[in-house]
């Protein structure tokens, strides 16, 4: 329906649908829309850096204990603080860190939750934020990557590149153009750099005499735990999966205690001189007379 007409523009009431990016074309960092759940995990993480950071100024003390009690510390996730499995991703170490990971996160989110919806990409963004937490407490017990179940790690790069790992499995073909060098590469072709980058820095970082300030561990684990979702788990995510097989297993039993039922009415109708029969379902199936005189096949539906 319109509502005015000027200079030949057109005022709809009609509801805009998105935009999404054909597959092949160039995905330059200019403005993706703001969708709903990116635009809250970015308000999150600015209001947690925020809050530190004036927690920081007016009680440092009071501030570096809550900054590591929502650090990821596996030694403590062992003991019982499972909340920073999660927690950990909106602390951030600096201006730029957050910096950057918000930037990514905004620009190649938004087009997977165009996509995949609101609670989709959700899962998704959370599957690989506790995939790359539980990662790092696996390996910090090796020893391996400088990184000990002591160790504080603090950031969203695992959710982060986990959604640039399924960018890239999704959008392969599409080109990046990698701001502000006027350079564009296909983003399979991007994303397999950062993991080859990623995977050296941490052999790197476990090398003697060196320190682990960058959590590479979290970010392979970010990366691995992406692919595994969009390679593996089922299309419409793993909670409609497991609802799924809830709800499977629920009928199977169901229809197990009827069959059952079935069975233990037959052997007391039989002693009592009587007989009824029932399929194979447990449905009752009356006497022939019965089907005569118009009677169902079954009295029992379900």
């Amino acid at each position: 329906m319109k509502l005015s007409e000027r200079s030949g523009t057109t005022l709809s009431r009609e509801r805009p649908k998105p935009i999404r990016m054909p597959r092949g074309q160039t995905f330059s960092l200019s403005f993706p829309p703001f969708t709903k759940a990116v635009k809250w995990l970015v308000l999150l993480n600015a209001a947690v850096f925020l809050l530190l950071t004036v927690l920081a100024a007016v009680t440092p003390d009071f501030g570096n204990v809550t900054r590591y009690v929502l650090s990821l510390i596996p030694q403590w996730v062992m003991h019982g603080a499972v909340w920073q499995l999660i927690t950990y991703s909106f602390v951030h170490a600096g201006l730029f860190h957050i910096l950057f990971n918000m930037l990514a996160l905004w620009m190649f989110g938004a087009q997977l939750e165009t996509d995949w919806g609101y609670k989709k990409f959700l899962e998704f963004y959370l599957f690989c934020v506790v995939g790359a937490a539980l990662t790092t407490i696996a390996v910090s017990y090796t020893g391996l990557g400088g990184v000990t179940p002591a160790t504080g790690t603090v950031g969203a790069s695992g959710g982060v590149l986990g959604i640039l790992m399924a960018f890239g499995m999704l959008y392969g073909d599409q080109e990046i153009m990698l701001f502000p060098i006027p350079l564009s590469i296909k983003a399979k072709y991007f994303v397999a750099g950062l993991v080859f980058i990623e995977l050296i820095s941490a052999i790197n970082a476990a090398g003697p005499g060196h320190g682990q300030d960058i959590a590479y561990v979290a970010h392979l684990g970010g990366l691995l735990f992406g692919f595994l979702y969009v390679k593996f788990l089922p299309r419409r995510g793993p909670a409609f999966g497991v609802s799924e097989r809830y709800f499977s297993v629920r009928n199977s039993y169901y229809r197990w205690k009827r069959r059952r039922a079935a069975r233990k009415f037959e052997v007391y109708m039989r002693k009592h001189d009587r007989t009824v029969t029932f399929d194979e379902h447990g449905n009752y199936i009356p006497p022939d007379d019965d089907k005569k005189n118009g009677g169902s096949k079954s009295g029992w539906v379900n």
